[in-house]
């Protein structure tokens, strides 16, 4: 079992990087050190009325400096409160969580949707194979300098503002895309869309599924999945605890 930390994080620094987007860099004593591409922390609130863990994925890893880098975006009363803290300011968190994403050396997509693009930042930076990173957006982009850096990168957006307008397979199909494997992470219809692109054109896909965590741990069954696993009476799965990257064929959605 993979080792997981409780710290108490100080904020190195926060900015709003888009409309309700937040970038915090936080130092950790332990979890930096231990955490891959594709897993997640949970982030405590300080108001002691709200007692479960917020969890967002990891963006970036430095590993040098203890720290991990947190892309979120502010969805209630919790992740309202991540954002108006401020350098120096203190944080409780657990982690790293999850299972990753499998690194291999096949010509890859890359596929952010949403707010699951900030983990295929991190996963982008360890893959050491030829990238494809495909990017899509409601309208405003955010995080496009960064995975620049790290490959050709191909963007669709709802509105058509910016790159192919529709959705990510759009984007593949307009630019006469093809890969070997598929990491992907964002909404469900995306990911179900992205399965059935990968069963009929035989493409090893994972897929890391976003969902709502209580614990965080998998104690409490609140984030289930349902699994094609033929070795298990309870054919479910704990997105926190066996994902949440998980081979797209091993899950119905």
């Amino acid at each position: 079992m993979a080792e997981k930390f409780e710290e108490t994080a100080i904020i190195i620094r926060q900015e709003e990087i888009a409309d309700d987007i937040y970038s915090m860099w936080l130092h950790t004593d332990q979890i930096a050190a231990h955490a891959k591409a594709g897993q997640f922390v949970s982030v405590y609130c300080n108001d002691g009325s709200r007692l479960l863990p917020r969890p967002i994925s990891i963006c970036e890893i430095d590993k040098k400096d203890g720290a991990i880098r947190l892309v979120y975006r502010v969805a209630g009363k919790g992740t309202a409160e991540f954002s108006g803290m401020h350098t120096g300011a203190q944080l409780r968190i657990v982690g790293p969580l999850g299972n990753g994403f499998p690194k291999k050396e096949k010509k890859a997509f890359l596929i952010g949707g949403g707010i699951g693009i900030p983990p295929m930042l991190q996963l982008a930076k360890e893959l050491n194979c030829e990238k494809q990173i495909v990017l899509g957006f409601r309208d405003e982009l955010f995080l496009m300098d960064e995975f620049k850096k790290q490959g050709k990168v191909y963007v669709a957006t709802e509105d058509g503002s910016a790159g192919t307008e529709g959705n990510v397979l759009d984007a593949i199909r307009e630019n006469g895309l093809d890969a070997e494997i598929i990491y992907a992470c964002g909404p469900m219809p995306m990911l179900r869309a992205l399965k059935e692109y990968a069963e009929k054109n035989h493409i090893e896909c994972w897929i890391s599924m976003e969902e709502r965590m209580a614990c965080g741990i998998g104690a409490c069954l609140a984030c289930v999945c349902q699994s094609k696993d033929a070795h298990s009476n309870v054919k479910n799965k704990r997105i926190c605890k066996e994902g949440p990257v998980f081979r797209a064929e091993e899950v119905e959605f």
